[in-house]
């Protein structure tokens, strides 16, 4: 299994557009929590709270999400589209030994930049907002937070790359289920509606941005219900893999 990781370790650090889709992800945190940040420090009638200056300098996270999804997608459907999954099917015939280490590689990878860019956002929004007082944990659990949640965001990713295994078709999807239909499911009606919106996808995920609860979920619980969603995809889309030919 290390001989795998290694390999997909040279994979995705090899490949020109993780290093592009990475670098986009910290510029729209950082870039998207100067410009908000700013907005609310400029309409604000007093202080910001410590606590709101945090949650607006993370403000980023719903688009970064799009970049870190389709890096997800291009980890695996770029082998598809190029017909280099083969050679990587050859050199390992346990496909899901390969698509394991995918995500390890990936997870390792994506919460590394996810982590130091949700913490320079939030400095960037501090120095902007300069709220009167703000607490070292608060901040520590929101940077955490937005970490995991764009890394969940780009495990969707590479979870639909590997349904789907088809670069525009998973991209599509991916921005679907993650910004377009969460938004729509909030005007259901009745109680199943609101059911169906507090647990669907990102509307539970964002949760862990936020730091607050929707009525039904947690910050906690709403990734926890997020990366359900993202486990059931990936277990369909290894089950395709191991049956299906490359």
């Amino acid at each position: 299994m290390i001989d795998v990781i290694r390999s997909e370790w040279i994979k995705i650090r090899s490949v020109r557009s993780t290093m592009w889709t990475l670098v986009t992800t910290v510029v729209l945190m950082l870039g998207i929590a100067a410009l908000i940040s700013a907005s609310a420090a400029s309409m604000a009638e007093g202080p910001i709270p410590g606590e709101q200056a945090v949650t607006t300098s993370l403000s980023g996270a719903m688009i970064a999400a799009l970049a870190m999804a389709a890096l997800g997608v291009l980890v695996i459907s770029g082998e598809y589209r190029t017909g280099s999954i083969r050679v990587s099917l050859m050199a390992v015939p346990r496909r899901m030994s390969l698509l394991i280490g995918k995500i390890v590689v990936f997870t390792a990878v994506s919460l590394a930049v996810c982590l130091v860019a949700s913490a320079g956002a939030i400095a960037i929004g501090l120095a902007i907002t300069r709220p009167p007082s703000i607490e070292l944990a608060v901040m520590a659990r929101a940077a955490l937070g937005c970490a995991l949640y764009l890394t969940a965001c780009g495990l969707f990713g590479l979870a639909l790359g590997t349904l789907i295994r088809h670069t525009p078709g998973a991209i599509v999807s991916a921005v679907a289920l993650i910004m377009v239909i969460p938004p729509i499911t909030t005007q259901l009606p009745g109680v199943w509606g609101a059911t169906v919106s507090d647990y669907f996808t990102t509307n539970a995920g964002l949760l862990v941005v936020s730091g607050q609860d929707n009525g039904s979920l947690g910050p906690w619980s709403g990734l926890t219900v997020y990366l359900t969603w993202i486990a059931a995809t990936m277990l369909t889309g290894a089950l395709l893999m191991r049956h299906r030919d490359a």
